[in-house]
């Protein structure tokens, strides 16, 4: 469905009123990500496409490199719609083995760099993946093995020190390999010249990503984003953030998830802007970034944040070149978005998205902020687009009213067309080609969408439900809790009750008495956290997620 069911209680759209006139109006995205990065090579050939560190690609010279990798994975077979996997950090290789595998026609599979090789294998089986472009190091250390039991039979490997010749310890504290004898090196093959290959243009509704779900929960699936699905995405993002073009984005977030793709790379190419890189993420290494590049936009998780704001060295000079800031892909406290406005300046705009809506469905408008639910203490995530369906419905499938809690779901240009090769899962959550979130919340009447919580993380305290959002949203506003994460513990009496896990900030002396003190100031009796445990650190995707089910699994192993 892309339009709202006759009777619909949301067809009134009362967000749109939250929306300037170019935030409202159509746009025309391009066919594909490559038209868009041709037209953008079009418009500012000589403008800095790339900067990683001290290195600089114009979009004129990285139009040439990724059309001799388009060239050269042509040559060596991979035909229009074969899959091209990428295991690499945020540098330029990422981008120009990406552009150029589809300039060749091919549909790109990203890999989380942090996979393990049995992750690994069933990202490369799954997706019948026929070219592999990863590092060098992974090459050697694992990804040799791994790929030899798969389809791969095309392999190309980068050292990530090319492109740059700072080579900051912090992150590239690696040394130079010596070149593979069975791959063939991206840089070298990107400097080869070799052409284009012809007749290899994508259209919107070609698959430009398989992107597998983070897997919080059970073996990822992978998401079947189209060229269309981006392309409207990015140019909703161009047209309306008010972000002028050719500026600066800064990538905090990890290419190969769909937040990095969209809102960095996507975005960025539609706007002919600078990606400025710088490999992975170390919060001194992002603020020296930030304070040589002057970027205009970033996104990023609300635990990104939380320790760029505890790095001693951060000022608001650091983020002083900002026109927005966003926060995706984990909840975003509204404890943090008030601390760190008080300390360095910008408002942090929330968002909402999923892999299979490619990045943000719904968002709060630049210029304005998100109301904080004054029942739960819930931080709006923002407001749909305007061809955007969102309802929220009960475990029926029916309509709630505003204001009540059920399922969100997500219908329009930017939802997914299913999961590659599962048809079953597909048509589970893909009913009528539309999104069954999993995620539970509400919107208000004036448009705004409130989540809760994962429908699947629900606690069941003596029969009242409890969601960990709630109970972290409390813990966050104390000064001392850097990270917090709630989850349910079996219970002989309650049946679940409620455990807390947290990190502290540096120096912080609290212990677990006063944290589950101060929760039970501020939460029901059923609410509050019958148990705190203190960790340095708590356990994430690359993404920035931290993994409830991680920490329930240590709960049921302590027990």
């Amino acid at each position: 469905m892309t339009t709202y069911p006759a009777g619909s209680v949301y067809a009134a759209k009362p967000w749109l009123a939250r929306l300037n006139d170019a935030q409202r109006g159509p746009v025309e995205p391009a066919a594909s990500m490559a038209h868009s990065f041709r037209a953008a090579v079009a418009r500012a050939p000589e403008h800095t496409a790339l900067a990683y560190f001290d290195g600089r690609l114009s979009y004129r010279e990285t139009d040439a490199l990724t059309d001799s990798v388009a060239g050269h994975l042509a040559a060596r077979g991979v035909a229009r719609g074969d899959r091209v996997a990428i295991l690499l950090q945020n540098t330029p290789h990422f981008v120009i083995a990406l552009i150029g595998a589809w300039k060749a026609g091919a549909t790109v599979v990203p890999v989380n760099p942090m996979y393990k090789s049995a992750e690994v294998a069933h990202v490369l089986a799954d997706a019948d993946v026929t070219a592999l472009i990863c590092a060098d190091r992974a090459w050697e250390a694992y990804l040799r093995e791994t790929a030899a039991g798969s389809p791969v039979r095309i392999v190309l490997t980068a050292c990530q020190l090319d492109l740059q010749s700072r080579n900051d310890t912090r992150v590239l504290d690696f040394e130079r390999l010596p070149p593979a004898a069975d791959a063939d090196d991206l840089v070298a093959v990107a400097r080869a010249g070799h052409p284009a290959p012809e007749g290899r243009d994508l259209g919107p509704s070609d698959v430009a990503l398989i992107s597998y779900t983070s897997g919080t929960s059970g073996a990822p699936k992978g998401a079947m984003n189209t060229h269309g699905n981006i392309t409207y995405n990015a140019e909703r993002q161009r047209t309306g953030s008010g972000i002028p073009e050719g500026a600066c984005y800064f990538a905090l977030a990890p290419l190969f998830h769909i937040t990095g793709m969209v809102a960095q790379v996507a975005a960025c190419l539609a706007n002919a802007g600078t990606l400025a890189l710088s490999y992975r993420f170390e919060a001194g290494v992002v603020l020296d970034a930030f304070a040589e590049h002057r970027p205009a936009y970033t996104v990023g998780p609300s635990t990104a944040f939380m320790a760029l704001a505890a790095h001693p060295d951060a000022t608001r000079g650091h983020f002083d070149s900002f026109a927005l800031i966003s926060s995706g892909g984990a909840p975003l406290p509204p404890a943090l978005v008030e601390k760190f406005r008080a300390a360095f300046g910008p408002y942090l705009h929330n968002g909402y998205g999923l892999t299979e809506c490619t990045a943000p469905c719904a968002s709060v408008p630049p210029g304005q902020e998100a109301p904080v639910d004054p029942v739960s203490g819930t931080l709006a995530v923002g407001v749909p687009g305007p061809e955007t369906v969102v309802r929220v419905l009960d475990d029926a499938g029916r309509e709630v009213p505003f204001g009540e809690h059920g399922e969100i779901t997500v219908a329009g240009p930017q939802v997914v067309p299913g999961y590659w090769r599962r048809p079953e899962a597909t048509e589970e959550a893909f009913p009528d080609g539309e999104l069954r979130t999993g995620d539970i919340g509400f919107m208000d009447p004036a448009g705004w969408l409130y989540v809760v919580d994962r429908k699947k993380d629900m606690i069941n305290a003596s029969g009242f439900k409890v969601w960990p959002r709630e109970v972290e949203d409390v813990l966050y506003s104390h000064p001392a809790v850097r990270e917090a994460a709630v989850v349910g513990v079996p219970d002989s009496y309650r049946g679940e009750s409620v455990k807390a896990y947290v990190s502290l900030r540096p120096g912080a002396g609290t212990g677990a008495e006063e944290l589950t003190a101060y929760c039970k100031e501020r939460l029901a009796a059923y609410k509050y956290p019958r148990k705190v445990e203190i960790l340095a650190e708590l356990p994430k995707t690359t993404s920035g997620k931290i993994l409830r089910r991680e920490l329930r699994s240590r709960s049921q192993q302590s027990r």
